[in-house]
């Protein structure tokens, strides 16, 4: 308590005499704090400027501030009023030694007096033995004490040497006069440098792709493929678009919404549907569920023996809300009942082309297109919003329960045919074989494609490496877990001792059912730490409604494309930090 007490006030919060602390309860981010009085029923919403609402507190009454930080102060701290009645009124500020400010701050703004630096000097300053920098506006700032003196402040580590902007735009209750005016008590210098603006060759062409997040750790350019940094995948259940992981295969297509048409051919019938006539003509209907490539986590299957793809980390896998058209309601309208139809696949294709004119395309069975009929979406929203370019603007199909390669973005073509999609992901890419099948001795045609995907977990904080107060008890693991076909998760074991002991994370509810589960289920545990040592392995695994489990080693499913990488998650860290040799804070961006 009195460890969490000095953090606050060593940013100059002041507590009255007349209160006293009740409890402190760390939280990552700060904002509006909901407090239950633990001496009568009373529930009070409280913001981080001012309460909110009239309020009688008596002697044994409770009041509520918030502690605004710029990745974690505290949040739950609650205020027990010992004296006489004290009355709190609507929208009074209520003001907190400097956190508090009493009047505009001007964060990141040009200040004269102070020295100026270059992005290469801010990028020098990445790891606690250079000093910890960041950047905001034309603001330089060392944050060096403030990450050793918080819990939680690994996290703003994403901005090490470089701009904290795209951080705050994914969390963007930072953006208040309080979280300014503690950011501006460490500023240092001015930056006045901006990215150089690259000429792009007209006949490249990606040329035309479009801006991405600098969050997001890239694995090609060219394509474009990248994920987000674990460390923020399992802070939201809706993964946000900035940073929903990116599989590209070929260039972006550009499209405009008054050139767009979807061409829909069924048996009976061949119908060509504009963009507006998508969103008129049918109700909207949403389904939450993940998007994963078939190749996450590959990089694990490279440590055992090389393999062909791309060096994806447990990153690529993001999950949405998907609205738009249901694929039932699109083929009924047109007079089709699909549990009619006799041929064996539904056939979808995109915009994006191969170099030889031939489009991206991808099936699946439709057995399984009858059984997904009202859960398949011809979408035009993603979490609410315009698809983003890079996941397939203006319209993308979303198969919940399916590998991301069958859920072809950019979406132009649907039809019905008695093979599977000629093209080469669907035919010779995206399958899986046993160990002993290598490139001189594979037969695609006689793999079958993947559709579901097998139960899988990832740890997402701690990250490989991550340096642990040897000090702690235990440590604190999130992460995600997540099984194809829509078969829910039942349970994550965790272990901080390489295996040796197991204990049951608690799981977060995803809305959905047991037996029709598309979404992810995130998770959390406080795993005891082995005695005595300075580094140990956290593993993860976790078990479907079908009781499938992950698998106990890489070894046993390797594959020559690293597809199907689902063994238990194994993160390395370490409980005594070297001082001669810190950690890389911002290695994994």
């Amino acid at each position: 308590m009195a460890h969490r007490l000095s953090h606050l006030r060593s940013f100059g919060v002041k507590f009255s005499e007349n209160y006293r602390v009740a409890q402190i309860q760390p939280l990552i981010h700060h904002g509006v704090v909901t407090v239950q009085s633990k001496f009568n029923d009373t529930k009070c919403n409280y913001s981080s400027t001012s309460f909110n609402k009239n309020e009688t507190t008596g002697g044994r009454g409770v009041a509520a501030l918030t502690v605004a930080g710029a990745t974690i102060l505290a949040a739950g701290l609650y205020l027990r009023n010992r004296n006489a009645k004290h009355t709190i009124q609507k929208n009074q500020p209520f003001k907190v030694g400097k956190v508090f400010a009493s009047e505009g701050i001007e964060c990141g703004k040009l200040k004269s007096e102070l020295p100026l630096y270059t992005k290469a000097d801010v990028a020098a300053h990445s790891t606690k033995a250079t000093g910890i920098w960041v950047t905001y506006g034309n603001g330089v700032y060392d944050i060096t004490k403030y990450v050793e003196e918080h819990p939680g402040g690994n996290k703003i580590l994403l901005g090490a040497g470089k701009s904290i902007e795209p951080f705050w735009s994914i969390y963007s209750v930072h953006k208040t006069e309080e979280v300014y005016e503690i950011l501006e008590g460490f500023r240092i210098g001015n930056i006045t440098e901006v990215d150089a603006k690259t000429s792009k060759d007209s006949s490249d062409p990606y040329c035309r792709d479009p801006e991405r997040s600098p969050l997001l750790i890239t694995s090609c350019e060219k394509p474009y493929n990248a994920e987000p940094p674990s460390q923020i995948l399992a802070d939201n259940f809706l993964t946000p678009n900035n940073v929903f992981f990116v599989r590209n295969h070929l260039p972006v297509p550009c499209v405009t919404l008054d050139d767009y048409s979807l061409l829909l051919q069924t048996p009976t019938c061949q119908v060509s549907l504009s963009y507006d006539e998508l969103k008129s003509k049918f109700t909207k209907k949403s389904v939450t569920a993940v998007t994963q490539c078939a190749g996450n986590r590959r990089s694990e299957m490279v440590n055992i023996k090389p393999v062909k793809g791309l060096n994806w980390g447990v990153a690529a896998i993001s999950n949405a809300k998907w609205s738009g058209v249901t694929l039932n309601d699109l083929l009924r309208h047109y007079g089709v009942d699909i549990d009619t139809l006799t041929c064996k696949y539904i056939v979808f294709e995109g915009l994006d082309l191969c170099p030889d004119g031939a489009p991206y395309g991808a099936s699946i069975p439709l057995e399984l297109a009858k059984s997904l009929k009202n859960e398949i979406i011809i979408a035009y929203e993603m979490n609410g919003a315009v698809i983003p370019r890079d996941h397939g603007f203006p319209v993308r199909v979303m198969i919940p329960g399916v590998v991301g390669a069958r859920q072809v973005k950019w979406l132009k073509k649907i039809y019905f045919s008695p093979e599977e999609s000629t093209s080469h992901w669907q035919r010779l890419d995206y399958k899986g074989f046993n160990s002993s099948i290598d490139w001189h001795n594979v037969d695609f045609s006689k793999a079958m494609s993947i559709t579901q995907m097998p139960v899988t977990s990832g740890i997402c904080d701690p990250t490989e490496g991550s340096f642990v107060d040897p000090g702690l008890e235990e440590v604190e693991v999130r992460g995600y877990a997540w099984s194809g076909g829509g078969r829910g998760i039942i349970r994550v074991d965790v272990s901080a001792d390489g295996g040796a002991t197991w204990h049951e994370a608690k799981l977060k509810p995803n809305g959905q059912t047991l037996y029709t589960s598309y979404a992810w289920t995130l998770w959390e545990a406080s795993v005891p730490l082995p005695k005595s040592v300075s580094k140990t392995t956290l593993i993860a695994k976790a078990t479907d409604v079908s009781y499938n489990v992950q698998p106990d080693s890489v070894e046993g499913i390797w594959n020559l494309r690293g597809v199907l990488s689902n063994a238990w998650h194994r993160v390395n860290i370490n409980l005594a930090q070297d001082s001669a040799n810190p950690p890389a804070a911002a290695a994994a961006c």
